[in-house]
């Protein structure tokens, strides 16, 4: 997060904990995301069992926290708890691991656009609480965050014009480097052909209809999740590793 426009060394924001790492004996580096940008600030203390904040200050948790400027690493001198999302994600291992996979790819995101942040972080932070229902199909909310969250930034898909001419579909055929469905005409060499309710149902993970997402097949949810995936993975140049702990259904 830039500094610039804070008058005082410290800073209330609201965030979630993507994910921490201990330092030294008692302490943890805290990654947050804010509607501002990536906060690293170090917890003094809080392994400590006798630590207030050590509970709070997990991921997938929302908080509302102090932090102090530091020479080096900010500091967290409080938090709030606001949701508990960690609590309800640790509870079921599909959630847990398509919790971890989105956060991951906020970051990724986030490292190299910081322009699209409160956008990124509205996006992240309803998806977790959602996750955290155990309402709809842990696979389903992943795969729509991942198209919603790349559509934010500046990589939208198109899963019903040509991504290439824009000729109005449906098209039959999908080709990861161009962005989308292709036309017959602008179909290259080594283009997916899914079936068309895929299709379809990508359309849907893109624009979040949930009830057309909740009637999908198997066969429709496994063929998008290798789409997302390879789309993800296009535009971030490397792959996302906690995306191989992630179960399907």
């Amino acid at each position: 997060m830039s500094r610039s426009g804070f008058a005082s060394r410290s800073y209330r924001t609201r965030g979630l904990v993507l994910r921490t790492h201990k330092l030294g004996e008692a302490d943890r580096i805290i990654t947050l995301i804010t509607p501002k940008g990536l906060v690293r600030a170090v917890a003094k203390g809080v392994r400590r069992t006798s630590s207030r904040l050590g509970a709070t200050l997990e991921p997938f948790m929302e908080v509302d926290a102090l932090i102090v400027m530091g020479r080096n690493l900010d500091v967290v001198s409080q938090a709030q708890l606001r949701h508990p999302y960690g609590q309800q994600l640790v509870t079921d291992y599909s959630t847990y691991t398509v919790a971890t996979a989105m956060v991951e790819i906020a970051e990724r995101l986030l490292e190299a656009d910081a322009d699209s942040t409160n956008q990124q972080y509205l996006l992240l932070h309803g998806a977790i609480a959602l996750l955290s229902k155990h309402r709809v199909d842990a696979g389903a909310v992943l795969d729509s965050y991942i198209l919603r969250a790349l559509s934010i930034a500046g990589w939208a898909p198109s899963f019903t014009d040509c991504a290439r001419c824009g000729t109005t579909g449906p098209h039959e055929a999908l080709n990861v480097h161009l962005g989308g469905v292709v036309c017959a005409a602008c179909r290259p060499a080594g283009s997916l052909a899914p079936h068309p309710i895929t299709i379809g149902y990508l359309q849907a993970l893109l624009t979040g209809d949930w009830d057309t997402i909740s009637q999908a097949g198997p066969r429709a949810r496994s063929q998008a999740a290798d789409i997302v995936a390879k789309y993800l993975q296009w535009h971030l140049e490397r792959a996302v590793k906690s995306l191989g702990h992630v179960e399907r259904t």
